[in-house]
């Protein structure tokens, strides 16, 4: 608990720190974690035999988050950065799986027809988790730089994203540990419980009401139920995209995506939930016009 504490608590300064120096660096910030994840969901797949083109990921995604924020038109380098890079992924899922049937081929100087299934069969599951990851992590975390653009409130806007979800996890945690009776889905997180859901809605709805109240003026009682949606959508998606992750990580056989953050697992592990609010998010900002 310690070592969770002291861990979470550097986390924040850095975001904050980020923040208060320019939206630039809070950018870069994004782009470096960005990368880590990328790394962690490398070394997880790997673990399965699955190989996904790290490199390739890697500057398609740093490119895609610089060019939808610096781009003269914030969406259409987004949309192009993603469609790229889903078919440079494919090209290159599709030469790693296909040199490595080769070297196969150069050591056994013979494939039977099982094989061939097999590569086949590695092949399609090598370029399906490697389009997975372009929409997982790129895709999610272009949403979340987009929706700092074209406003004078881009620092509001990144601490919504950024604590809402997080304050929804704590809210969860400590509802779920104190109260938490009924299992939300056993099979799949047996910690998960309705009362620990319950919790993270009231955290983040007290977040949002928080934040907009500090950041965005008199302006915000035109949208003053927009905290209250935002806290509920934060809520549930955020405990949706715990549950995603719990089940990807099941799938693998693991128990954390990594070991970066001390106390917290991995960095995924820590921006599963930010990720699937960054869309919501997104368009409640854009209906309340902030």
């Amino acid at each position: 608990m310690p070592q969770a504490i002291a861990t979470a608590a550097i986390l924040v300064v850095a975001i904050v720190s980020c923040l208060i120096i320019s939206i630039d660096v809070f950018i870069v910030l994004m782009a470096v974690f960005m990368v880590l994840a990328l790394w962690e969901l490398h070394v997880d797949f790997a673990t399965l035999g699955l190989r996904i083109p790290f490199v390739t990921l890697s500057i398609c995604s740093l490119v895609t988050i610089f060019a939808t924020y610096y781009a003269k038109w914030h969406a259409v380098a987004m949309a192009s950065g993603i469609t790229v890079s889903l078919l440079l992924t494919v090209i290159c899922a599709t030469l790693s799986s296909t040199i490595s049937y080769r070297t196969m081929q150069a050591v056994e100087k013979k494939l039977d027809g099982s094989n061939r299934s097999s590569y086949e069969h590695t092949l399609f599951t090598n370029m399906s988790v490697s389009l997975f990851v372009v929409l997982y992590i790129p895709l999610l975390a272009s949403c979340i730089v987009l929706a700092l653009t074209n406003t004078k409130y881009a620092v509001a806007h990144a601490m919504l994203l950024v604590f809402l979800p997080a304050l929804s996890d704590t809210g969860g945690l400590f509802a779920g540990a104190w109260l938490g009776k009924h299992k939300l889905s056993p099979r799949i997180s047996p910690k998960k419980s309705v009362e620990g859901l319950i919790g993270s809605m009231l955290f983040a709805i007290i977040g949002a009401y928080a934040i907009i109240a500090g950041f965005y003026g008199s302006s915000w009682f035109n949208f003053w139920w927009m905290p209250l949606v935002m806290g509920i959508s934060s809520g549930i998606v955020g405990t949706f995209g715990d549950l995603c992750a719990s089940m990807l990580k099941r799938d693998i056989g693991i128990k954390d995506m990594g070991h970066l953050l001390k106390g917290h697992g991995g960095v995924l592990d820590r921006v599963d939930s930010i990720l699937l609010c960054g869309p919501v998010l997104l368009v409640l900002l854009q209906l309340a016009h902030f």
